[in-house]
């Protein structure tokens, strides 16, 4: 039996451990081959044989652990949508409020802490901090707990509740203490910071994380949800699920194509580039075939369709987005990995020095042993693990929106600086993306040119072809003359009569059939213009050529010395374009570009740099349209430029805002610098625990005597958080 693959939303993850535990119940699942869990845009990508197990299956082993998937719902994207932004609000809500009711409590415990009512104060402010606005580091803790995992939650759950239960004991039985000689310490403030500080750690990187969701429904917003056709030879509006292969579609001016099909009446022009990426319509008569998304232009047509639902071209594009989004990240965030680690080891660390102290402790054996385990637990807490990352791609992602360069996924800030292979896009990418008249020659000697540029103008303002366009532009200024009658003749121009004279515009075929007499110098100019990649129209009346228009996609300015910084910096960089052989050369030429692939289809892309990934490249993808969305969510890295499609910018992690590619070496340098800063970041949170913690366990107590405060610990605590954000606001002034 053949294995299917399918998508699923997963809702409550809230880091990479979690991810970890849904992927390895999905596995262990009966019928599954193979099971992906991506964090980044919280979906899980399963290969399943139908016929041993299904979608209610998987839903049923995920939520045995806590968590959820969204399975059998109409719109599966909306909800999880929904569930994110409700999550990402009540993030924002508890980071608030705890920073509101910990304020005090701080204050309180570095300046009144001889104010015992204060004491109390604190408690009431503290408790709903730790315990209300905390409580999900104690759900997940718990729930990690149970199929014996440990996360930075239980951390954050173990040093909170330990030092509140403790202050909660020495504010009421304070004589515990004093009987020993010890003074009865409370630490509601460490308690409410440790969650404030954590709390905001997430907020800042659910606002990193990027929801891609958005893409795919876009992608799906391509297809209309009716459709006009004929059935039985009445002419009918039907919803696209009742629409089956054989029936006749009616497709009007401006209209998108529901389905795959052949046009069987008619003729028009229809904007494919969400399939070629190209920017000039594609001319569509009889026998020709359609595809679902593609956009009518001003002509009407008929088509039989052949394939609907999910057979159609659209939806395989959809299905392979979805796929290139759902699977494995190349690489797991560097902080999770030490967390993994770090948490079970300070865990460990705690329990055995309760232990040690217990057995050496002498006559106060229980007392020292109770502080010292709390002093680990508190200068143990990830806050500065928590904050090294989302602080530095803050910071990153602010310096990079004031170089017009918007990142809206933390992993491709961090994998950038990695990059040795860059994959352009031609059309408005290395080039403008529209069509303009890039050379006009009138027949030398002729004249009157001013009476016939009105008569040009007037012919092609007439025209239905995108080309048209181009030459209309111009000649904005022109003034239109009167026509006595016009045609449009498919596939190769157009003709009018003006004072008796007959007047062609088109291409070389329509000349040839019109009995117009050449031009050796236009003729030489023309083959000239096509070896520089561009399209040739030619302006005749019935006797002569008159003049020839060049149209091309102007490369852009700063495409070439974009591409020579790259290679500068040892990247590959390579052109793949929909277009001819003759234009892609021309183009790469120009650039200076030695690596380039011709008439590639988005599927080819995406397979391109799926064997650049295998060679072991980091692969960029640069792109602007809907036929580069798979390709840019196949790539490591995926870059849109700003004035493209919207799907493209969804489906990509960064988007430059400006038209310059000058900005993509800019962003991999703005990836090597703040990679830089939150490996700094991790550096000082790490050496800060690794000289704090033995402290705090009493390494020193043996040879001066020293034991460390838990008060001093949670200053300690707080004094590291405080460095990894100001290292990180280094980087604002660093120069990319």
């Amino acid at each position: 039996m053949a294995t299917v693959k399918q998508s699923f939303p997963v809702l409550e993850m809230t880091c990479a451990a979690c991810a970890v535990s849904v992927e390895s119940m999905l596995k262990s699942t009966k019928g599954v081959k193979e099971a992906s869990v991506n964090y980044a845009n919280q979906t899980a990508l399963v290969e399943f044989d139908p016929a041993t197990a299904g979608p209610t299956d998987f839903q049923q082993a995920v939520r045995s652990i806590g968590y959820d998937l969204v399975v059998d719902v109409e719109d599966p994207q909306a909800v999880k949508e929904e569930a994110q932004r409700k999550h990402y609000q009540e993030i924002k809500s508890r980071t608030i409020w705890s920073a509101v009711l910990s304020a005090p409590v701080v204050i309180i415990g570095m300046f009144f802490m001889d104010w015992k009512t204060g004491t109390y104060v604190s408690m009431l402010l503290s408790a709903p901090v730790v315990f209300y606005f905390g409580r999900s580091f104690f759900v997940h803790a718990w729930k990690q707990a149970r199929f014996g995992k440990a996360n930075m939650d239980t951390l954050v759950a173990l040093s909170t509740g330990i030092a509140f239960l403790f202050s909660l004991f020495n504010t009421f039985f304070p004589e515990f203490w004093h009987s020993r000689g010890v003074h009865a310490h409370v630490y509601y403030e460490a308690a409410a910071v440790i969650v404030t500080f954590i709390s905001l750690g997430k907020w800042l990187e659910e606002r990193a994380k990027s929801s891609t969701s958005s893409a795919i429904k876009k992608l799906m917003g391509l297809q209309p949800k009716t459709v006009r056709a004929k059935v039985d030879g009445i002419e009918m509006e039907l919803p696209m699920a009742s629409v089956k292969p054989g029936y006749t579609i009616i497709v009007r001016p401006g209209e998108k194509i529901p389905v795959d099909g052949v046009v069987i009446a008619g003729s028009s022009y229809v904007d494919e580039s969400m399939i070629s990426g190209e920017p000039v319509p594609v001319e569509k008569k009889a026998g020709e075939k359609v595809f679902a998304g593609t956009i009518n232009q001003k002509g009407s047509f008929e088509f039989e369709a052949q394939k609907v639902g999910a057979d159609t071209l659209l939806a395989h594009i959809i299905k392979m987005v979805q796929e290139a989004q759902g699977s494995k990240a190349p690489v797991q965030k560097l902080v999770d990995k030490i967390a993994g680690i770090f948490v079970p080891v300070v865990i460990g660390i705690s329990i055995l020095t309760f232990i040690t102290w217990m057995v050496i402790g002498g006559d106060n054996a229980f007392t020292h042993a109770l502080l010292t385990s709390i002093t680990v637990l508190v200068i143990a807490c990830p806050c500065a693990l928590g904050l090294a990352t989302p602080t530095a791609i803050m910071v990153g992602m602010g310096k990079g929106a004031e170089n017009n360069i918007l990142i809206k996924d933390a992993e491709s800030l961090e994998l950038a600086h990695k990059v040795n292979a860059v994959i352009l896009d031609k059309t408005g990418t290395i080039t403008e993306g529209k069509p303009q008249v890039a050379a006009f020659a009138w027949l030398e000697g002729i004249k009157n040119t001013d009476r016939l540029q009105s008569i040009l103008f007037t012919l092609e303002k007439n025209s239905e072809h995108p080309l048209a366009e181009a030459v209309t532009a111009y000649f904005k200024n022109t003034a239109e003359t009167k026509l006595e009658s016009f045609e449009s003749i498919t596939g190769k121009g157009v003709k009018g009569i003006v004072d008796g004279v007959t007047y062609y515009v088109g291409n070389k075929k329509l000349l040839e059939e019109a009995n117009c007499m050449g031009c050796a110098d236009l003729d030489a100019k023309a083959e000239q213009w096509k070896a520089n990649a561009n399209t040739v129209v030619w302006f005749a009346d019935s006797r002569k050529v008159l003049a020839a228009i060049a149209i091309a996609d102007k490369i852009k300015e700063m495409s070439r010395a974009a591409i020579e910084a790259l290679q500068k910096k040892g990247i590959d960089v390579y052109m793949l374009t929909g277009d001819n052989e003759q234009t892609a050369q021309a183009v790469a030429k120009q650039v200076g570009l030695k690596h380039y692939k011709a008439e590639v289809l988005p599927s080819g892309k995406a397979e391109f740099i799926k064997q650049l990934q295998a060679e072991g490249k980091i692969v960029a993808m640069v792109g602007d349209g809907i036929n580069d969305a798979h390709a840019l969510a196949q790539a490591d890295v995926s870059i849109a430029m700003g004035k493209g499609t919207d799907i493209a910018m969804d489906v990509a992690k960064m988007t430059l805002i400006t038209s310059d590619l000058q900005s993509i070496p800019k962003a991999l340098n703005l990836s090597t610098k703040t990679v830089m800063g939150i490996r700094q970041n991790l550096f000082w949170a790490f050496i800060y625990n690794v000289i704090g913690i033995p402290i705090a366990a009493g390494v020193l107590y043996p040879v001066n005597g020293f034991l460390l405060d838990p008060m001093i610990a949670g200053a300690a605590m707080a004094l590291s958080s405080v460095s990894v954000v100001s290292n990180s606001l280094r980087l604002r002034f660093a120069k990319i």
